[in-house]
């Protein structure tokens, strides 16, 4: 199968051409770093170098890849995220995906695509309802700032693919990504934060947590290319997390202390509505990608994931 991928060089882009590869897909990369698509080149994709926002470029690179499925990974997340600035730190993905979603699913049903796979979240649902929400819960379009832009953003590019005429459109809403080159890695940000006692356990902890290891979202992505019909698939582990939970056992795996404990309301003040995910987030099913998509995650929750990732790290000092 012919399969145009936008956001190759990025987490999951990495392993999913590795992936693709090794089922034997024609792959057409696009980046817009000219020393970047020479990598991708040099490993076997053919690249398209393009900028997302130049719509006309956006437009004839798909065109001449002429691909049967094209996959939109695009996002421009710093590698730290700061909750304090967590809306100003989100600015360029939400913009991408404002701004760029109606563009690649017009270009790829132009360009005879039958179906348009784009990346999402699992955890921008209303935290309202059962503790673990499916797919037909509502997003949290009126969430409280720094949260709105990015749950609207969401939900602009998700229509757009899903709304397009004339070709399938399939949104992947990803859990929390771990594992190499994501922040919840050894060496990456928030791992970091978990590892030295700077990412504390708010209030009761008890909100839910949705992970997906970085290899498994990829191993989704490629069932996706032709399983399921149109429509929205959570693609995270079998086992949503407290927080009182994961955060303990991800330090533990990394030789580190228990976390610290803060009071809801001192987090509030601090990072403001982003404290509430602590205690009151939801986690996501994953049953529909189960059935419908064939698939199931090599590392069915954080207690056999986070050992595996992150064996080896560093102890606290």
């Amino acid at each position: 199968m012919r399969v145009f991928v936008a956001g190759a060089t990025g987490a999951i882009g990495r392993p999913l051409l590795d992936r693709l590869q090794g089922a034997g897909h024609e792959v057409v990369a696009m980046t817009r770093s000219t020393e970047r698509g020479a990598a991708l080149r040099a490993r076997g994709v053919d690249a398209a170098v393009c900028d997302a926002f130049d719509a006309a470029g956006v437009r004839e690179a798909i065109a001449a890849a002429q691909p049967e499925v094209v996959i939109h990974q695009l996002t421009d997340i710093p590698a730290k995220l700061d909750p304090r600035h967590y809306a100003r730190d989100l600015s360029s993905t939400a913009r991408l995906r404002r701004e760029t979603g109606p563009t690649f699913a017009a270009a790829a049903r132009a360009a005879g695509a039958r179906r348009i796979i784009g990346q999402s979240v699992s955890f921008m649902q209303r935290p309202e309802g059962p503790p673990v929400l499916d797919e037909a819960a509502p997003l949290w379009l009126d969430a409280p700032e720094p949260l709105t832009e990015g749950v609207r953003s969401a939900d602009a590019f998700e229509r757009a693919l899903l709304d397009e005429d004339g070709i399938e459109g399939v949104i992947l809403r990803y859990g929390f990504f771990y594992g190499p080159g994501t922040s919840y890695a050894p060496g990456g940000y928030n791992a970091e934060e978990v590892r030295r006692r700077r990412f504390p356990l708010v209030g009761s902890g008890a909100g839910l947590f949705s992970f997906i290891h970085i290899d498994d979202a990829a191993a989704a992505t490629v069932r996706a290319l032709d399983h399921g019909g149109a429509g929205t698939y959570h693609v995270t582990d079998d086992e949503p997390v407290a927080a009182r939970d994961w955060i303990p056992a991800m330090a533990q795996a990394m030789g580190g202390k228990p976390p610290r404990h803060v009071p809801l309301w001192l987090a509030k003040l601090l990072i403001g509505a982003l404290a509430g995910a602590m205690v009151e987030g939801r986690g996501a099913s994953n049953a529909k990608a189960h059935e419908e998509l064939g698939w199931t995650p090599t590392f069915p929750s954080y207690r056999e994931g986070f050992p595996a990732v992150f064996s080896g790290s560093p102890e606290s000092h």
